[in-house]
């Protein structure tokens, strides 16, 4: 499981928000890799999902990434804990 703080006024760069204009909500990119990655090697979807936490301006670490990865490879669900702070 890992885990991320995200300022209450920027919790559109990680959750969907439809009244946001912020277009490249983690969520999102996580949803679509996982929906089309199961079964790939963990070293090739570490990039993409680096990729997309950046572009979500997010600071995932380098573990939560494996973590991940590792989740979408083997179709296992993924826990990632968010603290909003204020």
């Amino acid at each position: 499981m890992g885990e991320i703080t995200v300022s209450a006024q920027h919790i559109d760069h990680l959750l969907h928000d439809p009244a946001s204009a912020y277009g490249a909500p983690y969520q999102r990119g996580y949803a679509d890799l996982a929906a089309t990655h199961r079964g790939w090697p963990v070293a090739e979807i570490v990039p993409l999902l680096r990729a997309a936490a950046n572009a979500a301006l997010l600071g995932l670490t380098g573990a939560d990434l494996v973590e991940q990865a590792q989740a979408i490879s083997s179709g296992a669900p993924y826990e990632l804990r968010v603290r909003v702070t204020g």
